[in-house]
Order: structure tokens, then C-alpha cells, then sequence
């Protein structure tokens, strides 16, 4: 090897080759990080730490230039050291540096020891940990270079302990006892290292010095750490003092082999990064306690049994199962009848074994202490039933299924089983019915594992149903379980069916935890909270959330993340289910109500601080039913919504199916600004639309005209400004029917910036002004707040950029005499586009990086594409494309997410002009080109002249009159839509001849 770092710094041949020790620290933290460049900044903090002097940049150079040198002198090749822009690096081959082949060997090692070939894997190590000469590169004082050499010294211990942990499974106690006792006192506090030391003391019979080594590493934690060993020294203590340690060397008396595990299934399907795991931890980690839960119907017995039997062989004693029917028609088993029955398995005589539990489990631990078994402790109750079935031999693995958590096992290793992923469930339905069949209806297939909620069970029983009936298609068991009332019912074969499953679950829970299983069942989808719990219980928060722990436990909850609570498809519908058969309809009724009130009060306390005060003040809701729930909900913010998304559209429909009319509407009205300002304008459109019918049902005119001015913000966000218009134009007829002037000066505020973006700018300025004029006569600061941005915005879009700068002064002064933030930053951001249009690009840049900061703290992700592309143009115009370029991107990405397609339009083509400026013609000339058929088709003629506009400056150069035809395109439509960009465009044409 050409480069040694595990011990003294070594090149070539000798370890001191390289004297100088600013070019040693160098040439180290090359090694350390070789195959990367590394900073200069990273090279010279490590050379000169906190007080680099002012020529480190050059001294940096002059010793690299030196490396060089005498890296040639010992005839490494030229050039093995590399210049960056940023840095420096270092060329090594594969077999170059001895870190690098250490790490190679021991990865090496442990892929042995997953194949099971441990002499093999202890070769490798031992290979790897040869390597060593002394603690890496030791002799240097740099603190960035120890820090890292602190890491390789670690992975050494890591490896020197994996390596013990084959060799002791290989019965080389005595070999090791040497090595140990020297690992611990150079690494003392290591409890792994301890207790290999115990253990190789045991085994060659020397517990007394065992128990020594544990009594000194005990005494140095509480000195050294004020701790007490950690779990797994403790209980090898223990087994010491038990003496149930073999001896090593010993010979057992011959057994003979013991097959008693049920037949694999043969079509096991997915979990493959589950199984991966679980071997991983019983091979390496040495995890021999593993306890998975799931819940019903999810392949927790499959899985166990499969891994059993891919580990058979690492444990060719003893494959034994039990049975303990802790979830099922029948009593569970107690542990003296499983413990008899494992014996049983065993070989032992019915005449040897004991009368009493204790007297069962000591000769169950007697018989398996020399063996090396596998035990499967199937469908466990609780965990009193299973402790005693424990093997204690360090050489058995113990696998625990069970529908609940286990807790209180020491030593076991929990695994929660999901259900599968989709492309997983699709392929068990095939290896059930058989691949050609599902092949050649794919999305049939797909809708059936979805149908089944990816449950193994339910496909499994659906499949089966297919695989006894030839004549029928995939799609025909996809219309069955589509047309289903009672899916439960469909999913079902001769004695087995997912409800029965369920039934057995639910039936194990107290009164109390059954009342609230059936009541999450009204919740409509997605996850929830405790809060919803309590509210649908009508329970106090902490009895609400220990029943919930309870259903979680029992695996008929899932808890995808800490605090939110979710059902599986087919749970959810056998929770309803049972609902029905024993909710009277009131309690049923009332429910729904305390479920809608919960979310309804919630969004509205969390919005409103959200919202501008002008619209938030319109909706007036009475005092929650239950405030302590909302108090406590509404401190999490706008995540709220976030976590809610899916559940809130389903809660708005649940509400018109319930005919709970005023609810619906109002959720709707309620969840509107974040839906808005998040770009998630799909279920803006489907609350809206939904609530607009639940208006109509109850006849209220207030009601529908709120709800269409809050619909009609999506299709002006999607640019369908016509839709838009209409659904306002119906909303303020009503509002003057009503006479609500607050209300009719919101909806001509809102038809004000509809109609500017159609381009019509004189009925949008009639709007604006006539609604400014009742909201002054009213005295309404808040909507004159409100009203002012619309004017200044309009104004900004008309090319009136000192009205519009008076404007947004004045809304300015407004929105922070009432206190209307929102409206306050969209002012600053108004008077920096201002100041931009008016030449002033440093104080433009002071005022929209000022509103950006706000837009962002806000969430408001159209805005802030916005202010991005504002500050984008400044960047370009000031002689830096490539920094208006990222900002356009930014903007992009921004404006994408708030759902506008014509803002979108409006970021692609400013980064277009800002490519064009760097000197990329050919791909700004495509996007440009791509943006004007996207904009033609959205008929936005604004962004359509735009993109024109740019695809003749491409061409200014290449093909005049090609660039001539699309710069008059171009100012025929800034002409129809009054933009004051028509002027550059002329000049363009000018220019152009």
C-alpha cells in the first residue's frame, strides 16, 4: 500500500517520508477525506486552527507544491494530488491507502457472517484488523485531523467486537481471553467489550473472573458516568451468577434434530426490508428476542414462520411452535400447557416432565441451554403469558407474534407490521391467483389490493375467491368489491374472513375502548388527533387519549406519527359497522355534530390568525362546545391543516350527507385560506363546491354568497378568470339584495383583481373605488386596508407606478394603524415593485427582501413567488443573470405549489430573459416557445405576449425577420391588454428595422 493512516502517518515504504509538519496535517486530511476535494477553508482551519495568518492561502499552496514534490521523489505518480476550485484532493486507488481496504475487508466480513460462513468472516476480519499499526495517525496534534482519526479508531473497536462475536460462536473462548483483557483496559467503559471479556471467561469455566470484571466495569460507570451498567451487561451478570453459561469446549450429549415448525407459505410475498432488518439484527446485533405485532390479518405468523425457516440453519438443534391463541375463539394457552407442549416437541417423556410451571420452565431452559434453537411463540396474549417460555441459551433465537404490543420483556427487539406497499400487494394477489392472470389486467389488480387495503389477509381471501372461480376476470372481483355495501363480507372464504379476524381483536378491549373504537369510526379519513377522540367521545382529554393508547396497543389503531392516529380502510369500515348494530341513531347523530364542531372551531381560531382582518371579520361563530379542545389544539398552527388536509374535504361531505347544512358551509369557509394560499385549489374547488349545495339546501342567501366569492378564488388561481367573474357576479346581486354593504364591498374587491387580470381594467377599477367608497362611509379600516392593496395592485398592472406607490403608502399606514399584518407586507412588497419600475433598484431590493422574510414566515407561497420574481428582475437589470436565474426558479417552484398556471407561466418566462442574459439563446428561446403554447392554451394573452417578446430578442441576432414577426405578435397583444410594457416592445421594433 502506498498510504498508511491506521497507526503512523505512512508513505510508501516508511513512516517518515513526509517531515514537515504543515505538509504532514496537509497530506492527512487529504487521506482522510481521499476521493473528494476538500476545501481550502477545511485545510487551513486543520493547519493553523483559530489564527491563520493573512498569507495561509499562499503558505497552503507553497505545501501542497512541496507534497507534490516529494511524493514524486518516491515515485507516486504525477498529478496524484488535484487542484479544485474550491480545493484540493487526492487521487487513490482501490488498494492505495489501507483505511480503504480495512473498510473493504470488514463489509467483506460481515456479508460472511449474514451467509452464515462464519470461519470464513473471521478470517476477514482478522485480515482487516491486521491492518492496524497503532491508533490512526497517531503522532498528530492537529484537532481537526484527531477528530477524524477518533472515527477510524472506532470503526477498528466496532470491527475487533463483531469479530469476537464470530469467534466465540466458533468455541475460541480460550483463544481470545488475552486480546479482551487488553481491549478493556485500553477502552474501559466499552460495555460490549466487557462482556465479551465475561463471556470468554465463562466459557472456559473462570466465572469467578467473570464476575470480577463485571464488579470493576460496574464500579467505574457509577465513578466515571454515575450510571449503572447498561440492560445487557446486567442480565449476562446475571446468567453468570445462574451458572447457565456452557463451558466452553464441553461436550453435550448428541440430540437429535427437532423439525416442528408449520410449512412456510411458498407464495411469501414483500417485507423483504423487514426481513433484511430482522436478520441483520439476530446475526450482527445478536438481538435473540424479537417480538412482532400487527394487526389482524397483516402476516405476522407468515413472516415469523418465514424467517424461522430462512434461519434454519444457523440453528440446526431445534425449529419449534406453539400456538397460545392469545387473539382466538379459544382460551389462551396458559404457560404450563405451552411449556409441556414445547417439550413435548423436544422429545421429552411425558413421565420427566414436572406437574408445576416453575418446575416446566427450569427444565425448558435445562433442555435448550445447550442447544441451538429457533422457537416461534405464535398469537401471544400478553407478556405474563410468554416470560416464561423464554429459552435462556445464548445460542436461541425466540420469536414472538401478537396482535398487541408486548411490553416488559427484557431483552426483546420490537418489530409493528404495516400493511403492504402497494406494488408488494399487487404481487401476492398474483402469486394467490397466478401471475398471467394479474398480468394482463394491471389496473384491475391494483384496484383489488386497494379495495383490500393491502391487508395479506384480505387479499390472500380475495385471491382465493378468484383462484376458485377460472371465468372470472380480475376486474370482476374489482366491480364485486366496488358494488360491496359490506366489503367485510365479500372478503371471506369457507371459515376465514377478515371480520372474524377483527371481531376477535375487538372483543379482548375493555367497555369503554369498544365505545370509543366504534365512535373513531365515524371519522371520515385520514389521521386525527387525541382532541377529536375526546370530542367524539365526549371524554375528558386524558381518558380519551388512555383509551386511544389502548386501541394503538391493540393494534386497531395505527400511529403513523406521535399524537396522530389513523384506521386502516377495512378497521375503519368494521368500526362503522359495529357502530350501527349498537349506537342508538341520537348518540350516532350527536357524535358527528361533536366531531364537525371540533374541526369547524378549530380551523376558524387558527385561520383567523392567518387571514387579513378584513375577511376573517365576516365569519362569526358562536363559543365552541368544547374550548379546553380547542385551546389545546390551536397552539399547533397552520400544521394543523397540514396534518388535516385529506380529512378536512371528507368532514365537509360527511357533514352534507349528515344534512348538517350550517356545518358544511362553514368548514368549507373556515379551511379557505390555507387551502388558497397552499395551491391545494383540487380540494378548495371540491369543499366549495359541496358547501355551495349545502347554501342552497338551507335557502340561505349569506351563505351561497360567501360561498361563491370563496369558490371563485380557486378558478382565478387556475386563470379561468371568466368562472371566476360569474360565480362573484351572482354573489354581489345577492349581497345588495341583502343590503350587507360590508359584504358587497368584499365581493367588488375581489372582482376588482378578477377583472385586472383579465386585463379589463376599467370595470376593475369601478369596482375597486365604489367598494372603497362604502367601506369609507361605513368607516371600515380594515377593508379599506384590504381595498387599497387591490387598487395598488391594479395601478402596478396599468403602468401608474406613482399612484400606486401613493397608494400603497397609505395602505401602509393603515394596515399598521389596525394592525392588519398581511396587509401591512403586502404593502412593502407593492412599494418595492414600485420603486423597481421607477429605476430605484437598491431601495427596491430593500423593501422586497423585507416583504419576502414576511411572506415566507406566513406560508404564503404564491406571494412569495411573487417577491422572488420581483427580485429576479433586479438581479437581471443590475448585470447578474446568474443570481436572477436561481431566484426565478425559486419563484417557480413557489408559484407551482400555490397551484397558479399563469404565474408559472409569468416565472418561466422571466427565466427565460434571465438565460437569454447569461447567453444560453438556444434553451431560453425553447422555454419561451414552450411557455407560449402553455399560455395560449390557458388564454392568458398577457404571458403569451411576453414569450413572444422573448423569442424575438433570441432571434434579434440569427433571423431579424423571424424576430420582427413574433416582436409584432407580441405589442398587438400588450396593446389589447393596455400593458405598459408595449413601449420596450416598440423599441424592439425599432431596433429591428
Amino acid at each position: 500500500m502506498r498510504f498508511g493512516i491506521l497507526g503512523p502517518l505512512r508513505v510508501g515504504g516508511g513512516e517518515a517520508t513526509v517531515t514537515a509538519g504543515r505538509d504532514r496535517t496537509v497530506l492527512a486530511v487529504l487521506l482522510l477525506r481521499a476521493g473528494r476535494v476538500v476545501p481550502v477553508e477545511e485545510l487551513i482551519d486543520a493547519v493553523w486552527e483559530e489564527r491563520p495568518p493573512a498569507t495561509a492561502r499562499t503558505q497552503l499552496q507553497i505545501c501542497v507544491s512541496r507534497l507534490r514534490q516529494r511524493l514524486a521523489v518516491l515515485g507516486l505518480p504525477p498529478g496524484i494530488i488535484v487542484r479544485d476550485p474550491v480545493g484540493y484532493g487526492i487521487r487513490v486507488e482501490p488498494d492505495d491507502l489501507d483505511a480503504e481496504v480495512f473498510a473493504r475487508e470488514v463489509e467483506a466480513a460481515r456479508a460472511e457472517v449474514a451467509a452464515g460462513r462464519h470461519p470464513e468472516a473471521r478470517r476477514r476480519y482478522r485480515s482487516a484488523l491486521a491492518l492496524w499499526r497503532g491508533p490512526a495517525l497517531s503522532g498528530m496534534t492537529s484537532r481537526s485531523v484527531r477528530r477524524r482519526a477518533q472515527a477510524l479508531d472506532e470503526q477498528r473497536l466496532t470491527a475487533l467486537e463483531e469479530c469476537v462475536d464470530v469467534e466465540l460462536r466458533l468455541h475460541r473462548a480460550a483463544d481470545l481471553i488475552g486480546e479482551l483483557t487488553e481491549s478493556v483496559e485500553r477502552n474501559p467503559l466499552r460495555e460490549r467489550l466487557r462482556g465479551q471479556l465475561m463471556l470468554a471467561l465463562s466459557g472456559v469455566g473462570r466465572q469467578a473472573d467473570a464476575l470480577a470484571v463485571y464488579r470493576e466495569g460496574r464500579r467505574l460507570y457509577a465513578e466515571e458516568l454515575g450510571i449503572e451498567p447498561g440492560a445487557a451487561l446486567q442480565e449476562l451478570h446475571q446468567r453468570v451468577l445462574a451458572g447457565d453459561l456452557a463451558v466452553g469446549g464441553a461436550e453435550s450429549r448428541p440430540m437429535a434434530p427437532v423439525r416442528a415448525l408449520p410449512r412456510a407459505i411458498a407464495d411469501f410475498t414483500g417485507r423483504q426490508q423487514t426481513v433484511a432488518r430482522l436478520v441483520k439484527e439476530v446475526e450482527e446485533d445478536g438481538a435473540r428476542i424479537q417480538l412482532i405485532d400487527g394487526m389482524a390479518g397483516s402476516g405476522k405468523t407468515t413472516l415469523a414462520v418465514h424467517l424461522a425457516t430462512a434461519l434454519g440453519d444457523r440453528y440446526p438443534d431445534a425449529h419449534l411452535f406453539v400456538d397460545l391463541h392469545g387473539h382466538s375463539d379459544r382460551q389462551p394457552v396458559s404457560p404450563a400447557a405451552a411449556l409441556a407442549g414445547l417439550l413435548h416437541q423436544l422429545g421429552v417423556p411425558g413421565d420427566r416432565i414436572p406437574a408445576d410451571v416453575d418446575g416446566r420452565a427450569a427444565l425448558w431452559r435445562s433442555e435448550l441451554s445447550g442447544r441451538q434453537a429457533v422457537v416461534v411463540l405464535d398469537n401471544a396474549s400478553s407478556a405474563a403469558q410468554v416470560a416464561p417460555l423464554l429459552p435462556n441459551g445464548r445460542h436461541c433465537l425466540t420469536l414472538i407474534t401478537s396482535r398487541g404490543r408486548l411490553t416488559g420483556l427484557d431483552g426483546g427487539r420490537p418489530s409493528s407490521l404495516s400493511v403492504l406497499a402497494p406494488e408488494e400487494a399487487v404481487e401476492l394477489l398474483a402469486r394467490v391467483v397466478g401471475a398471467d392472470r394479474v398480468a394482463g389486467e394491471p389496473d384491475a389488480a391494483a384496484e383489488v389490493a386497494r379495495r383490500c387495503g393491502y391487508l395479506p389477509l384480505a387479499i390472500r381471501l380475495a385471491g382465493a375467491r378468484l383462484a376458485h372461480r377460472p371465468r372470472w376476470r380480475v376486474q370482476d372481483l374489482a366491480d364485486r368489491l366496488a358494488a360491496a355495501r359490506d366489503t367485510l363480507t365479500e372478503l371471506s372464504v369457507g371459515e376465514r374472513s377478515v371480520g372474524q379476524a377483527f371481531t376477535l381483536s375487538y372483543a379482548q378491549l375493555e367497555p369503554a375502548a369498544q365505545r370509543m373504537f366504534r365512535l373513531l369510526g365515524l371519522h371520515p379519513g385520514g389521521s386525527f388527533d387525541n382532541r377529536v377522540a375526546a370530542a367524539l367521545a365526549a371524554l375528558p382529554l386524558p381518558e380519551a387519549q388512555d383509551l386511544v393508547d389502548v386501541l394503538v396497543d391493540a393494534h386497531l389503531v395505527d400511529e403513523p406519527d406521535p399524537g396522530r392516529f389513523r384506521f386502516h380502510d377495512l378497521m375503519r369500515e368494521f368500526a362503522r359497522q359495529l357502530l350501527r348494530a349498537t349506537e342508538p341513531e341520537a348518540e350516532r347523530s350527536a357524535a358527528v355534530e361533536r366531531l364537525l364542531d371540533q374541526h369547524l372551531h378549530v380551523a376558524h381560531a387558527i385561520s383567523a390568525g392567518m387571514e387579513p382582518a378584513a375577511s376573517r371579520a365576516a365569519l362569526v361563530l358562536p363559543e365552541p362546545p368544547r374550548p379546553d379542545l380547542v385551546a389545546a389544539t390551536v397552539t399547533e398552527g397552520v400544521r394543523w391543516f397540514d396534518d388535516n388536509r385529506s380529512a378536512l374535504p371528507a368532514l365537509v361531505r360527511l357533514a352534507a350527507d349528515e344534512n348538517l347544512l350550517r356545518h358544511c358551509w362553514q368548514l368549507a369557509r373556515v379551511s379557505w385560506y390555507h387551502l388558497f394560499t397552499q395551491g391545494h385549489l383540487d380540494e378548495l374547488i371540491d369543499t366549495h363546491t359541496v358547501a355551495l349545495g349545502a347554501a342552497e339546501r338551507l335557502a340561505d342567501p349569506d351563505a351561497i354568497a360567501t360561498v361563491r366569492n370563496y369558490l371563485s378564488s380557486a378558478y382565478f388561481r387556475l386563470g379561468r378568470y371568466a368562472q371566476a367573474i360569474e360565480l362573484m357576479e351572482v354573489a354581489l346581486r345577492l349581497r345588495q339584495r341583502l343590503g350587507d354593504r360590508a359584504g358587497e364591498s368584499t365581493v367588488r374587491r375581489n372582482l376588482a383583481i378578477a377583472y385586472g387580470a383579465n386585463w379589463q381594467f376599467t370595470p376593475a377599477m369601478a369596482h375597486v373605488r365604489a367598494a372603497l367608497e362604502m367601506a369609507r362611509r361605513d368607516d371600515r379600516p380594515a377593508a379599506i386596508s384590504a381595498l387599497l392593496n387591490n387598487e395598488a395592485l391594479l395601478l402596478l398592472g396599468a403602468g401608474r407606478y406613482e399612484e400606486a406607490r401613493a397608494v400603497s403608502r397609505r395602505q401602509l399606514a393603515l394596515a399598521r394603524e389596525v394592525g392588519d399584518w398581511p396587509s401591512l407586507w403586502h404593502a412593502v412588497g407593492h412599494l418595492g415593485a414600485v420603486r423597481a419600475r421607477l429605476g430605484d433598484l437598491p431601495g427596491a431590493q430593500r423593501f422586497l427582501r423585507l416583504a419576502l422574510h414576511f411572506k415566507r414566515r406566513q406560508g404564503n407561497r404564491f406571494g412569495e413567488g411573487e417577491v422572488l420574481n420581483e427580485l429576479g428582475v433586479i438581479e437581471r437589470l443590475s448585470g447578474r443573470p446568474e443570481a436572477a436565474a436561481a431566484l426565478h426558479r425559486e419563484a417557480l417552484a413557489a408559484v407551482n405549489q400555490s397551484g397558479d398556471r399563469i404565474a408559472a407561466c409569468g416565472s418561466r418566462n422571466l427565466l427565460a430573459r434571465a438565460m437569454l442574459a447569461q447567453g444560453d439563446v438556444a434553451s431560453a428561446l425553447d422555454l419561451h416557445q414552450r411557455v407560449l403554447a402553455d399560455a395560449t392554451r390557458l388564454g392568458a394573452r398577457f404571458e403569451q405576449a411576453r414569450a413572444l417578446e422573448g423569442m424575438a430578442r433570441c432571434l434579434r441576432d440569427s433571423d431579424r425577420g423571424q424576430a420582427r414577426t413574433y416582436a409584432g405578435r407580441a405589442l398587438a397583444l400588450f396593446r389589447q391588454v393596455q400593458s405598459p410594457d408595449q413601449r420596450a416592445v416598440e423599441e424592439l421594433l425599432a431596433a429591428l428595422g
